[in-house]
Protein backbone atom coordinates (compact mmCIF):
# COMPACT_ATOMS: atom_id res chain seq x y z
CA UNK A 1 0.00 0.00 0.00
CA UNK A 2 1.36 3.43 -0.66
CA UNK A 3 0.38 6.41 2.05
CA UNK A 4 0.34 9.68 2.30
CA UNK A 5 0.92 11.72 5.52
CA UNK A 6 -0.99 15.23 5.80
CA UNK A 7 0.28 17.36 8.13
CA UNK A 8 -2.64 20.54 9.91
CA UNK A 9 -1.40 23.01 11.38
CA UNK A 10 -3.01 26.27 12.32
CA UNK A 11 -0.96 29.44 10.53
CA UNK A 12 1.33 30.81 12.80
CA UNK A 13 -0.59 34.17 12.92
CA UNK A 14 -3.82 32.16 14.17
CA UNK A 15 -4.13 31.95 18.24
CA UNK A 16 -3.57 28.06 19.63
CA UNK A 17 -5.35 28.26 22.52
CA UNK A 18 -5.12 23.99 22.99
CA UNK A 19 -1.23 24.30 22.30
CA UNK A 20 -1.40 27.40 25.11
CA UNK A 21 -2.75 24.99 27.73
CA UNK A 22 -0.24 22.56 27.36
CA UNK A 23 2.53 25.11 27.19
CA UNK A 24 0.88 26.57 30.84
CA UNK A 25 0.59 22.73 32.13
CA UNK A 26 4.28 22.03 31.67
CA UNK A 27 5.69 23.65 34.35
CA UNK A 28 2.97 21.87 36.90
CA UNK A 29 4.91 18.73 35.61
CA UNK A 30 8.44 20.46 36.39
CA UNK A 31 9.28 20.48 32.52
CA UNK A 32 10.61 23.98 32.04
CA UNK A 33 13.10 25.39 29.05
CA UNK A 34 9.47 25.39 26.82
CA UNK A 35 8.97 28.42 24.88
CA UNK A 36 6.04 27.35 22.75
CA UNK A 37 3.65 24.37 22.12
CA UNK A 38 1.32 24.47 18.98
CA UNK A 39 -1.23 21.17 18.11
CA UNK A 40 -2.17 20.27 14.98
CA UNK A 41 -3.08 17.17 13.37
CA UNK A 42 -1.20 14.00 11.32
CA UNK A 43 -3.58 12.28 8.68
CA UNK A 44 -2.31 9.19 7.02
CA UNK A 45 -4.20 8.06 3.43
CA UNK A 46 -3.02 5.28 1.71
CA UNK A 47 -3.63 4.55 -1.64
CA UNK A 48 -4.24 1.42 -3.45
CA UNK A 49 -1.18 1.35 -6.15
CA UNK A 50 0.89 4.39 -6.55
CA UNK A 51 0.77 7.00 -4.76
CA UNK A 52 -1.32 10.66 -5.83
CA UNK A 53 0.12 13.76 -4.17
CA UNK A 54 -2.60 15.44 -6.17
CA UNK A 55 -5.03 13.67 -5.15
CA UNK A 56 -4.11 13.53 -1.38
CA UNK A 57 -3.51 17.49 -2.08
CA UNK A 58 -7.29 17.61 -3.36
CA UNK A 59 -8.39 15.88 -0.19
CA UNK A 60 -6.46 18.10 2.43
CA UNK A 61 -7.17 21.21 0.60
CA UNK A 62 -11.01 20.32 0.28
CA UNK A 63 -12.04 18.01 3.06
CA UNK A 64 -8.85 18.01 5.74
CA UNK A 65 -7.84 21.85 6.80
CA UNK A 66 -9.38 24.90 6.07
CA UNK A 67 -7.46 27.04 4.45
CA UNK A 68 -8.37 30.44 6.02
CA UNK A 69 -6.81 29.55 8.82
CA UNK A 70 -4.57 26.44 8.46
CA UNK A 71 -1.71 24.94 6.47
CA UNK A 72 -0.73 21.61 5.04
CA UNK A 73 1.90 19.38 4.17
CA UNK A 74 1.90 16.74 1.96
CA UNK A 75 4.40 13.59 2.45
CA UNK A 76 4.55 10.53 1.02
CA UNK A 77 5.94 8.06 4.13
CA UNK A 78 8.67 5.78 3.37
CA UNK A 79 7.72 1.87 3.15
CA UNK A 80 8.18 0.21 6.39
CA UNK A 81 7.76 3.64 8.75
CA UNK A 82 4.40 3.59 10.38
CA UNK A 83 2.89 4.52 14.11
Amino acid sequence: MARVVVDVMLKPEILDPQGQAVANALPRLGIAGVASVRIGRHVEIEFDGDVDLEKAREIADKLLANPVIEDFEVSVQEAGLGT
